[in-house]
């Protein structure tokens, strides 16, 4: 019986905005789903102590959680920020090097809800359409990297039980193949995907950068004009940028 040989690689992923269809938020009218791609060696030795010193820098301690939306609100660990104009500046530019600097690629797929309404008369639920576009693609890069056969995790962070099980039911779909629709059929039996759901309260570093990106990347598609640092500091780190429909 052969062993199961895991991948170099590790995939965080995230999301931005609701996937519901009935009530759409005018303010933000799309769903978008994050991969970030890392590879084991370089998480393990540069981006985890990398975003352990930031924290020890600014709080003393490495418990504190970076979510774009308390960070954005100034919530929180992050209500300093909003006493010390000085501080969010440095701060921020502390920790948009932080994501420039990290070794990993990232894909993103945004649904734009309008849109899928409009094209379809019973919609797909934008986030099995985000997770096969993502999964479809991280397949490919993985691929080109050699990692064939192998098995690779992909942490989700845990929504609640329900939500959990859902996801599962529709991440084992599209991995047993059952999951394609339109013109592509993708073989996702090449590599074996595993996925992982962890407690938000994990602290982990790939989850909280993913979550970091999520945001602006949708933001990419729905004000594409709007200056957006976290969107600079990617440069070059894009693999992957899908909007749907």
């Amino acid at each position: 019986m052969s062993s199961v040989i895991d991948s170099d690689y590790l995939i965080f992923a995230d999301e931005s905005g609701d996937h519901g269809l009935v009530s759409i938020d005018e303010q933000f009218p799309v769903f978008a789903l994050v991969f970030c791609i890392v590879r084991k060696q370089d998480y393990v030795e540069q981006i985890v102590p990398a975003m352990q010193r930031l924290k020890m820098a600014h709080w003393g301690h490495d418990q504190v959680i970076l979510h774009e939306h308390d960070i954005r609100k100034e919530k929180g660990p992050f209500a300093l920020l909003r006493t010390d104009r000085e501080l969010r500046e440095r701060f921020m530019t502390e920790l948009t090097a932080l994501i420039s600097a990290t070794p990993m690629q990232v894909i993103a797929s945004v649904i734009d809800k309008h849109a899928l309404k409009a094209r379809y008369t019973t919609p797909y639920n934008p986030y099995e359409v985000a997770l096969l576009f993502c999964l479809e693609r991280a397949l490919g890069a993985l691929r080109a990297r050699g990692e064939t056969g192998k098995r690779v995790h992909v942490l989700f962070e845990s929504r609640g039980r329900q939500e959990d099980a859902d996801l599962e039911l529709e991440f084992r779909r599209i991995c047993d193949n059952g999951g394609g629709w339109g013109y592509r059929q993708v073989d996702f039996q090449q590599m074996q995907f595993a996925h992982l759901f962890v407690d938000k309260r994990s602290n982990s570093t790939g989850l909280q950068l993913a979550d970091l990106v999520a945001r602006p990347l949708a933001l990419r598609h729905l004000r594409p004009g709007q200056a957006n640092r976290a969107l600079q500091a990617l440069d070059g780190k894009l693999l992957n940028f899908k909007v749907f429909p």
